[in-house]
Parts: structure tokens; C-alpha cells; sequence
């Protein structure tokens, strides 16, 4: 039996999904309110890990053409104090590939590969329970209904209200991230200082990350403790404004650190939310949900590993136990919920050590996390 199955949204979790499904000759339809796939910046890497994220592709048979795109020499971790001191130097062993990272981009057009993403057809509305199955309105004004619907849409979902009347609070973390491009080229200095992977600054409530992508691009993210709108006048849009505000806010700290801050091209605010660490919901035939949209988490380099084995697993069950939907939805978000929460547990307890009163619980964190 070949159900009518959607997913809506195109992450890492639904083009999982989708692509497990795929893989077993099962039909399924991404929907997407993105015009196009290069309608906007798909973000940072992610270090996917083994027995989550690199399961989750083994799951959809790419496990090989991971490999060929992602960046082991990625892992390396450096740590600086505010001074410029090296605190930490970690880099990976040349057969380490505990971690290896990989663009979003690159990971979204691994998984998208042959499947069916109807762009710009983002979603208003989910009915379950009518007489042909779930309902799903579309911003265009067009319905189209399915026997299963899976939301995986992230934190701002429209298919959870189905579920769950829950919505995301703020953590009283916030982030902002710019980025340089040509970095080796344009500003070598930074580009050592950062090494192959990623380097990190901590002090008294706050922290910046500089994390190498491919082609000589650096994302650079700014964590701080902050009320959610701390500069009412500020002109986000305004770069010029945005970064004088940062050079304030971590005013002191060793100059090539805020060189990152100076050559930042342009600025991008994203206030921490997250959903309570127990999220659950009452089960509603022909609807579910998948990673962010389910369980929104502190950004710790679990929530899209998660994520992607989430759909995976689901789909999973679903192509080799396919007379029981339901049951198998029902039974698949009890595994979830318990899984999730005992990470987003952990990830809060992250957050709060990495963006701490006391900088010295973030240096702690990392020699408990990384590998000797």
C-alpha cells in the first residue's frame, strides 16, 4: 500500500525523510515555501555525527558521496582567552572522523537529489481528522489532502498548531553572525588564527565562534545574554550600526578577535528560542512532526544530526511496515519524544555553561566533550 505522504519544509530532516522513502520506492512530496533553492543563504556547516547524522545517510544510501564532500580536517577546535592566549589547540588525527563537517548547502543538494520539491509553496494551514485525510492549505490558495503529513518546517512550524498549542520561548541568549568571504586570500592573518575548523573566544556572558565552510568562507557568530530587543532604535539593517554596537559589547578583547567583527560583511540577528525540554502532544492520526518543529534545542551541533535520524528512522519504518500507519507514527514519537528530551536537556545545560557569568564552565564543557 502506497500512502499519500507530504513533508512539509525542506531541511535536513524532511529531505531526509524524503530520501529514505525514495530509496524504497515509496512516493512522497516535499513542499517548501522557498522560491527556489538558491532563494537565500543555506547557512553554516554542521558536523554530523556517527550513530546520528552519518547514520541517518546510511539509512538513505549516501554514506559515500558524504564522504567525498566533507571536510575531517573541519573537527580541529581552537580556544582563545580574551587576551589572545591560546587556551586549547585540538586537531583532529589524520584517520579522525569522529565529527567531519559539511556545509548546509552541500548536505541540502546531497539529500534533495531526485526528489519531488514543489518550491514556493509554503503552507498556511493543517486540518486533520476531515473525511479524505489531512488538509493541508497552502498560501497560494490551493488544498491538497494525504493520509500522513509531517511537519518539518523548524522552529516557527505551521504544521505543530495541528498538535501541539505550543510555541518557542526565548532562552535570554542572543546571537548575531556576520561572515568573510576569501579569508586566506583577503585577511590571512585571520585565516590562520582560525585554523581548519573553528575558534573560540569566551568571557563574562558572552562568546564568539569563528567556524570555517568551504571555498574560504568563515561564518562568524556572536552569543550574548541580552533582553530580546536590547537596542530599540538600533537599525538592524544598518551594518555600520550593528557592528559598532558589537565592538562595544566585547570592547577589550584581544584585536584580531574583533577583526572578525570589523571585516564582518554583513550582519544577521537571530534571538536563541527554544521549545520546553519535554515537548510532547496528544497523537493526532495523519500528522506528525520532525526535529526543529518538534523539539527546538539550543544550536550545539545536535539539533540537525538529530533531526536527520529522526527522519530517517521514520521513514524507515514506514516503507518496511507500511500496513499500520498509524500505529507506527504513534509508536515512532514515543522513541522521539524520549530521545529528544534527554538531549534538549543536555543542550540547555550547554547553552548555559557556554554563555556563563563565569567563562572558565566553557572551557570545562570542551575538555569533557573532546576526544583526548
Amino acid at each position: 500500500m502506497r500512502h499519500r505522504i507530504a513533508v512539509i519544509g525542506g531541511g535536513p530532516a524532511g529531505l531526509t525523510f524524503a530520501r529514505v522513502l525514495h530509496r524504497h520506492d515509496h512516493p512522497v512530496t516535499v513542499f517548501e515555501r522557498d522560491p527556489g533553492p538558491d532563494a537565500r543563504p543555506p547557512g553554516g556547516t554542521l558536523d554530523l555525527h556517527e550513530g546520528l547524522g552519518r547514520l541517518a545517510l546510511d539509512k538513505a544510501g549516501l554514506r559515500a558521496e558524504f564522504q567525498e564532500l566533507s571536510r575531517p580536517e573541519g573537527q580541529a577546535m581552537r580556544i582563545l582567552d580574551t587576551d589572545g592566549t591560546v587556551l586549547r589547540d585540538w586537531l583532529p588525527r589524520p584517520d579522525d572522523r569522529a565529527n567531519p563537517e559539511i556545509d548546509r548547502g552541500q548536505l541540502r543538494d546531497l539529500l534533495r537529489g531526485p526528489l519531488d520539491v514543489r518550491w514556493g509553496r509554503g503552507v498556511t494551514q493543517v486540518v486533520p481528522g476531515t473525511r479524505d485525510g489531512v488538509r493541508v492549505h497552502f498560501a497560494d490558495g490551493r488544498q491538497e489532502t494525504f493520509d500522513l503529513v509531517v511537519g518539518a518546517d523548524g522552529a516557527w512550524s505551521r504544521v505543530r498548531p495541528a498538535l501541539s498549542p505550543v510555541t518557542p520561548h526565548y532562552t535570554g541568549v542572543t546571537s548575531i553572525e556576520t561572515s568573510l568571504d576569501d579569508v586566506d586570500t583577503r585577511h590571512p592573518d585571520l585565516g590562520r588564527l582560525i585554523g581548519d575548523g573553528s575558534m573560540a573566544v569566551y568571557g563574562v556572558n558572552r562568546s564568539l565562534v569563528a567556524q570555517r565552510n568551504s571555498g574560504g568562507h568563515v561564518k562568524v557568530y556572536t552569543k550574548f545574554r541580552a533582553p530580546l530587543d536590547p537596542h530599540p532604535n538600533l537599525d538592524l539593517a544598518d551594518a555600520e550600526a550593528v557592528r559598532s554596537n558589537l565592538l562595544a559589547l566585547f570592547d577589550g578583547w584581544a584585536a584580531p578577535v574583533l577583526d572578525l567583527l570589523r571585516h564582518g560583511t554583513a550582519f544577521v540577528h537571530r534571538p536563541l528560542y527554544v521549545l520546553p525540554v519535554s515537548h510532547t502532544w496528544t497523537h493526532v492520526p495523519g500528522v506528525t512532526l520532525l526535529g526543529d518543529a518538534a523539539h527546538l534545542m539550543p544550536p550545539l551541533g545536535v539539533g540537525a544530526n538529530l533531526a536527520m535520524l529522526e527522519g530517517a528512522e521514520l521513514a524507515e519504518v514506514i516503507a518496511t511496515a507500511p500496513g499500520d500507519l498509524d500505529g507506527t507514527v504513534r509508536a515512532f514519537e514515543e522513541q522521539m519524544w524520549a530521545r529528544a528530551g534527554k538531549w534538549a536537556e543536555i543542550t540547555a545545560a550547554g547553552l548555559e555553561r557556554l554563555v556563563s557569568p563565569d567563562p572558565t564552565e566553557a572551557l570545562a564543557l570542551f575538555d569533557e566533550v573532546q576526544p583526548s
